[in-house]
């Protein structure tokens, strides 16, 4: 495992205690992990989406309905 320094703003670095201090996380690293986990999960979800969208500008509508969208882009998460 990479070993980082990172500063954070007070307020910021706040909020990471007061999560730690709840027993959320053990601590701010595992916390940070956590954050860059949902974010990459997010961006994979964008990315998703965006060539979907790219797509269906390249090639017309879709055939599929608004649930079948939804279900779909559901089964990603």
């Amino acid at each position: 495992m990479a070993i980082q320094s990172i500063s954070f703003t007070q307020p910021n670095d706040e909020w990471l205690k007061s999560q730690v201090d709840t027993k959320e996380y053990s601590s701010k690293s595992e916390l940070v992990n956590d954050l860059i986990r949902q974010a990459r999960k997010q961006q994979r979800q964008i990315d998703w989406i965006s060539a979907k969208l790219e797509k269906a500008e390249n090639n017309g509508f879709t055939n599929l309905s608004k649930e079948q969208i939804l279900a779909e882009s559901k089964s990603l998460i």
